[in-house]
Formats: structure tokens, sequence, C-alpha cells
């Protein structure tokens, strides 16, 4: 059987779309980018040009809408020069078609103008014989062709003239015509679609999906992207199946005994751990417990803040001996204070994956999957992206701490999504009344990675930060928050 051959490629200047196309677009090819007005098309076509003169290859940006004084200012709002090896030929209508007294009578003027505007793109292809190509944008021409016959001919006859000279081209669409004419698609070679998403609250969301692509393989779904400073940055969609690597399986204390015997020895590398409870039960501070003693172990962890102002959060660490701005200041923790309304699930998998990947990281807390979900309301989607990064984590060999908080702080509680079953370790935190006092308990109801107890152990938390106390066997319902009796006062912690 022959060898599987494939066509070189032209890398757009976009990593996160490179690893996409699993190494850029197909060379001496037509690619079509389409996408309503907003989506990015401009700022993803100047990015390939500049990626082509950086290597050497000359480009040319045909404009049928925009000026060039408006492609310099966006590519300068970007901090990008357009330099010597990439041209701008701006398309404006020709004058007699500006002038109401010069319109044709006998003959239609859009045929005129077609064919005027196609032998201009021809002429200034003949004079700097580019290697990469943009036209912007097909709605131009769509309109000029009037009928779908003569726009699919036209589109055919610069795809071939296009082939003939060895050029790279990406053609734009703004899909702002009436017509819902498709013809490129079956012609181009490759077909990639932008869509701008409007949420409830937030701003704009970004995404992007490869509907075709002759002869190579890509990353289907969809993936998102935004457009900040420096131009577009992709996100490719997180396959955890794409990443294998062993790991040992150690097992990883907390620094507290007690604790660490209720969890059958301590936590497991590789494996990922779900800490649910009611507001203020110390979710937070036994994740950063984790945390602390990773570093005291001499490995670097990082901590993904959703909920809690940073600030805030450092101080009250530091008054339960917890010193958060050392470790950082050490290199050993990576702190990032996330807003939900402004970031992306893709974004945020992105980022996880660049602590692990690159800074060789081991423990990676989220502090709250609440503020996770928020940015991401689609709750059947939400359990989707988290799976593949929790699966991807662990293949990484890292420990993994998840907070949810239940709504509710006494009886029956329940979480905004249930993502207990996704988790291979479950701590439950929760209140109970007792002696006149509001107490806090703590006990293990699953962990996949090896035994643990079955008992309900009281905690307090004070300046020395978490105290866990013997098993509660003289009470009965404690995890109703309303528990009965059954013995002594011995079993309950004094105040610490």
């Amino acid at each position: 059987m022959s060898a599987r051959q494939t066509l070189p490629r032209s890398a757009t200047g976009i990593d996160g779309l490179d690893d996409i196309l699993e190494g850029g677009l197909a060379q001496n090819r037509l690619h079509l980018l389409e996408g309503t007005p907003g989506t990015g098309k401009t700022t993803i076509a100047l990015q390939f040009l500049l990626a082509g003169a950086r290597s050497g290859e000359t480009g040319l940006y045909v404009s049928l809408a925009e000026t060039e004084e408006e492609l310099r200012a966006g590519a300068a709002s970007h901090g990008w020069s357009i330099d010597k090896r990439v041209t701008i030929c701006e398309l404006v209508p020709p004058e007699s078609v500006l002038d109401p007294d010069q319109h044709q009578s006998l003959l239609y003027s859009s045929d005129l103008e077609l064919g005027e505007t196609v032998e201009r793109i021809f002429s200034a292809i003949e004079q700097h014989r580019p290697q990469r190509i943009v036209i912007d944008s097909l709605s131009e021409i769509r309109l000029l062709a009037q009928s779908s016959l003569r726009y699919r001919r036209q589109i055919l006859g610069l795809k071939h003239y296009f082939a003939r000279n060895k050029s790279t081209v990406i053609t734009l669409d703004d899909l702002t015509t009436e017509s819902t004419d498709r013809a490129v698609h079956s012609i181009a070679h490759s077909v990639i679609h932008l869509d701008q998403l409007a949420p409830n609250y937030g701003a704009e969301r970004r995404r992007l999906r490869v509907a075709k692509c002759r002869g190579q393989s890509f990353r289907g779904g969809y993936h998102d992207f935004i457009i900040g400073a420096g131009g577009v940055q992709v996100f490719p969609r997180l396959v955890a199946a794409e990443h294998r690597v062993g790991f040992s399986g150690s097992v990883l204390n907390s620094g507290i005994a007690e604790l660490d015997a209720l969890l059958g020895g301590g936590l497991t590398a590789g494996s990922s751990t779900l800490i649910i409870g009611p507001a203020g039960t110390g979710k937070s501070l036994l994740t950063l417990q984790y945390l602390a003693a990773s570093v005291r172990r001499g490995e670097r962890a990082a901590l993904f803040v959703f909920d809690e102002e940073l600030g805030l959060l450092r101080s009250r660490a530091k008054n339960l001996g917890i010193d958060l701005e050392a470790m950082k200041g050490e290199g050993k923790l990576f702190i990032e204070q996330l807003d939900a309304a402004e970031l992306s699930p893709g974004e945020f998998s992105h980022r996880v994956r660049r602590c692990v990947d690159q800074e060789n990281i081991r423990t990676v807390a989220v502090d709250s999957l609440n503020g996770y979900q928020a940015s991401m309301p689609e709750e059947q989607f939400l359990i989707l992206h988290l799976h593949e990064l929790l699966q991807y984590l662990n293949r990484r060999g890292a420990a993994t701490l998840l907070t949810v908080a239940q709504h509710g702080m006494m009886g029956d509680m329940r979480q905004p999504v249930d993502v207990t079953y996704l988790a291979d370790s479950v701590l439950m935190l929760r209140y109970f009344e007792a002696m006149g006092r509001v107490r806090r308990a703590i006990s293990v109801i699953k962990k996949r990675t090896g035994s643990h107890e079955d008992t309900i152990r009281e905690f307090t938390i004070g300046e020395q930060g978490i105290t866990v106390g013997q098993p509660l066997v003289e009470f009965q319902g404690v995890l109703r928050g309303i528990p009965t009796y059954l013995g002594s006062k011995a079993p309950l912690m004094e105040n610490p």
C-alpha cells in the first residue's frame, strides 16, 4: 500500500489555528474564511499575510470594501507594521460608476463592473507575483455577478488562475448579502466559519469551526477564540485522549494526620477531588491546605480563583498560617483571578493546560465550579468541558482540586451542577448543630483510587488553620445537619 501523502502547509501565524489545521492551510489552494462583520476575518487575514512575510513570502491584500488607510490603521492597533513584502491593492469603484451622468443605458453596469474588477485583480497579481493572497470580500463579487451561475463561474475562474500562479489564497465572505449561495463551499479547498455570540451578560464570545478541509485531517468541533492586542488567539478544543503520559500515582498528604487518615492515607497524583459544601464551611481553606502541602514537598501548584477577590484571599489565608504571597514570590505557586463574565471555557482550559505543560505544575485547584459554570450557562456542555479537562489533568499526573458551593446551610442541599460522578474523590463538608453551637463536619463519600474511612469527623478553623477531630461515633444524622446525640460530650471538639 502506498504511503499517505499530505499537501505542504502554509502557517497562518495563529498557533491555535495551525494546531486545529494540523500545520496550516494547504499551499497553492483556495480557502474560504466566512463570518458576519466583527468576527475577526480581516485580522486573521492580516496575520496570515504577515506570517508569510516573516518566512520570506510575498503577500497581496485585495480590498473591495476597506481602504488602505483603514487596513493599515487596523494593523497598527495590534502593533503590526505592514512591510514591503505585503502589498495592499485597494479596488475602489471606477469614477464612471460613481458619476450618475456616466451610467450605461444599453448595457448593464454590473457586467462592466464585474469584468473590470476581475481584470484589476489579475493585473495586481501579475504585477506583484504574490505567494499569499487575500480577497476581501466575496460579497462584493457576488453582488456584481447578480446570478448564482455567473458568480460560481467567476469563482472557478479565479481558482484556476490562482492555481496556475502557485498562490495560497484566502477569500473572505461577510455573509451580508441576502443570497444564501454556497457555491464557494464546494469550490474552496477548506472552509472556516467564524461565529460571534452575544450572551445576556458579559463580553461577546467568539468561536470558529473548520467546516471542510480536503485531503487533510483537522480537529473538528467549535473552538473558542479572542481578538485582543496582538491579534487573534485561538484555543483549540481540548481532547484528553491526545495526551497520555505515565505517572507514579504517588500519595499526596495534606499535612493534617487526621485528614489523611480519613482519606485512607491522602490524595493520589493523577486524580481529581471534589470538595462540596455550603458557603463558609471551609472549602477554599481546605484547598489552600493541599496547595501549601504541595509547595512544602518542593512541587509547584496553581490556583484559579473565580469567586473571591485575591487581596482578601491572601489576607484571610495569611491569618490562618498560609502565606500565599511568599509562595508566589518563590515561584512555587501560580495564582490567577478569573472573571467569568469575560472568559470562555476554551480559554480557561488553555490557561490550565499552559500551566501544567509549560510550568511543570502538579497540583491544580479551581475555586469554584460555580464561577466556572457562570462562564458557560449551558450545563450539559459544561460537564463535557469539565470531563475533558479532568481527564487531561489526570493523564498528565496532576492532582486536581475543585470546589462547589451548595445551596442552603443545613438539611437538604443541592449544587448548581452535579459533577460528583466525574471526580475520583468527593469530600463533603457540613454544618451541624450540637450543644448550642454551629459546628463543622467532614466526610469522604467517594474515592476511586483506594480505601477511605466511612466515618464523619468534626473539624474546626482557627488561627492555626484546620484541625480535624476524632470520628463522631456518638452522633447520628450529622450530614442532614440535625444530629441525634447518643453519648457523652467527650467526642466534640472545644473552641480552637
